[in-house]
């Protein structure tokens, strides 16, 4: 479904058609519920003045768009990946829309996606369908709707609120887990993105399928990461979805 490239001007027009998954027929449980999009960008180095800017408006432009339930601006960690040193051009909009036809919408014609297309030297789209959610995230649980893929691709959100008094003991046990995950076969695509430094955490992540997911899941260095966090955390949501469609590029590799 991927291969590497090393273009970074190479990003997805956003009104052209998606790029769709094969996760089997549509069922009646298809109906209904919220579709996400998730938007990684690489700022262009021209651009790095709008990038701050988003972190200054925050969520706000975003929830002016039509058929928008919830949404966060989030950082990544240094070049993507998990650990506590930011990154400076790497951050994330992850958004959920009541319908895919919302959704679908605001990537095809809206001004905020347009600009996130005209200042980045690297973008990637996912747009998916939650069907299996645990917690809340600000209090606020997206709706499932999405079918789960009986084969191919399948995401995953884990997000947390951190305890403040705790953080120095959550992120040692923590590490190792993270650091594991984009080495993991079957992972095509992880994300370390966070609200706020230490405290409020998520990790994004695609799969071949959902033995991959399951197999990481079941690895010591994620088993070790969920004794730990035990009452590490005040709030903690974990999804997982079906992909609708992925284009772009993000940390040299092409999607789509």
């Amino acid at each position: 479904m991927t291969n590497d490239i090393r273009n970074a001007a190479d990003v997805p027009q956003l009104g052209s058609a998606a790029s769709p998954f094969s996760n089997g027929p549509a069922t009646a449980a298809d109906l209904g519920g919220d579709t996400a999009v998730l938007l990684l960008i690489d700022v262009a180095a021209a651009s790095r003045l709008w990038g701050y800017g988003r972190f200054i408006a925050g969520a706000a432009p975003v929830r002016r768009e039509p058929g928008v339930r919830f949404a966060k601006q989030l950082g990544t960690g240094y070049e993507g990946g998990f650990g506590l040193r930011p990154s400076g051009t790497r951050q994330g909009l992850f958004v959920l829309f009541d319908g895919e036809a919302a959704a679908d919408a605001f990537l095809a014609s809206s001004d905020l996606a347009r600009r996130y297309r005209e200042n980045a030297r690297e973008l990637c789209i996912v747009k998916a369908r939650p069907y299996r959610v645990r917690g809340s995230w600000d209090g606020f649980t997206p709706r499932v709707g999405g079918v789960p893929p009986a084969d191919g691709p399948v995401a995953a959100l884990t997000r947390a609120s951190i305890r403040p008094g705790r953080a120095h003991r959550f992120w040692p046990n923590a590490g190792p887990s993270q650091d594991s995950l984009e080495r993991t076969a079957g992972c095509q695509l992880a994300v370390g993105l966070g609200e706020a430094p230490v405290l409020r955490q998520a990790t994004f992540s695609i799969w071949e399928n959902v033995a991959a997911m399951d197999a990481y899941a079941r690895t010591g260095a994620h088993q070790r990461a969920i004794v730990a966090s035990r009452d590490f955390f005040s709030e903690s949501m974990f999804v997982r979805f079906a992909p609708q469609s992925i284009t772009g590029v993000w940390k040299g590799r092409r999607y789509g």
